[in-house]
């Protein structure tokens, strides 16, 4: 009696997972590099240049991607939370992420596909367009800055604000001085209309403004930065960040944890390719690689003017 109870449980348990697995492969099977349906989680400092990379990969695929834009915390979170799970990220996993992934028998697939920057940001009506990286670390260290009345960040846990931690040596921002709201947008409203305040933000939001956020883009300054061992003063432009001359440059990777070749492996060679390197270029931010210029050669000028 007994062996037959073991002998139905083992069978049950069996069937209960073949079917589940048929379940999983026929959603895969709906699902190709190019086809399909996936949700992409993405770091909020880097909604702008994705939505646009997302609006242009579904146009021309049958693909439909859902973003979802979070802090980077709450982003990196997901990624290990959710199953199949697709991520665009600030920075590259660390040892501790990867084996996550080990433990779940899953090996990540990272694409790095772009070069942003952290931007400073201040009121228009302050005619000095110039930053000490040395200021900006001391003040967030507690000791004050004749040059900065406050520092505004985006949110607690995004990554501008572990990129500036990790610089100034801190585990989190200080109480006094330092403020954060919850996104990108309040950050550019906020200085906009106080003088006096410096902004922290991803810069693809000043490049790539919503409709709606240029007006305030339009009343703030984007500071030159001279870097901790630097001398001179480099604003967050393409040519700077290329030639490595900008001080608060970052690369940009796409972290694709589906474990098979799904949405993740298209779009991720998609926003690395050709077409998606060339709206990086035009977004303000640096590609990887730089689009090549197509030149047609004519033999001849034909002059039919009449």
């Amino acid at each position: 009696m007994y062996n037959n109870s073991k002998f139905y449980i083992l069978f049950f348990v069996s069937l209960l997972f073949v079917m589940c697995n048929q379940k999983e492969q026929k959603k895969i099977g709906k699902e190709t590099i190019l086809k399909g349906s996936a949700t992409i989680f993405v770091d909020e400092t880097l909604a702008p240049i994705i939505e646009d990379q997302v609006a242009v990969f579904e146009s021309k695929y049958d693909a439909k991607i859902k973003l979802v834009s979070k802090s980077e915390s709450e982003t990196v979170n997901s990624l290990f939370k959710e199953k199949s799970a697709i991520a665009i990220l600030t920075r590259n996993l660390t040892p501790q992420e990867n084996i996550i992934f080990e433990q779940k028998k899953i090996t990540p697939k990272i694409t790095k596909f772009a070069m942003d920057a952290i931007a400073f940001i201040s009121n228009k009506s302050n005619n000095d367009t110039l930053i000490d990286l040395k200021d900006v670390v001391a003040f967030m260290q507690g000791k004050p800055s004749p040059a900065i009345k406050g520092l505004v960040f985006d949110n607690p846990n995004s990554s501008t604000v572990h990129y500036m931690n990790s610089l100034a040596g801190i585990q989190s921002i200080p109480e006094k001085g330092v403020y954060s709201f919850k996104t990108n947008e309040e950050v550019i409203k906020f200085v906009a209309q106080n003088n006096g305040m410096v902004g922290v933000l991803g810069v693809n939001w000043l490049f790539q403004p919503m409709p709606e956020m240029q007006k305030y883009v339009d009343k703030v300054n984007i500071l030159s930065v001279k870097g901790l061992s630097g001398l001179n003063y480099y604003a967050p432009t393409q040519n700077n960040i290329a030639e490595g001359k900008y001080a608060l440059a970052r690369d940009l990777y796409v972290v694709n944890g589906q474990g098979y070749s799904g949405l993740g492996m298209g779009f991720a060679s998609f926003v690395a390719g050709d077409i998606g390197q060339r709206i990086i270029l035009k977004s303000g931010l640096l590609p990887i690689k730089i689009p090549g210029r197509r030149i047609n050669v004519r033999r001849g000028i034909n002059n039919d003017k009449k």
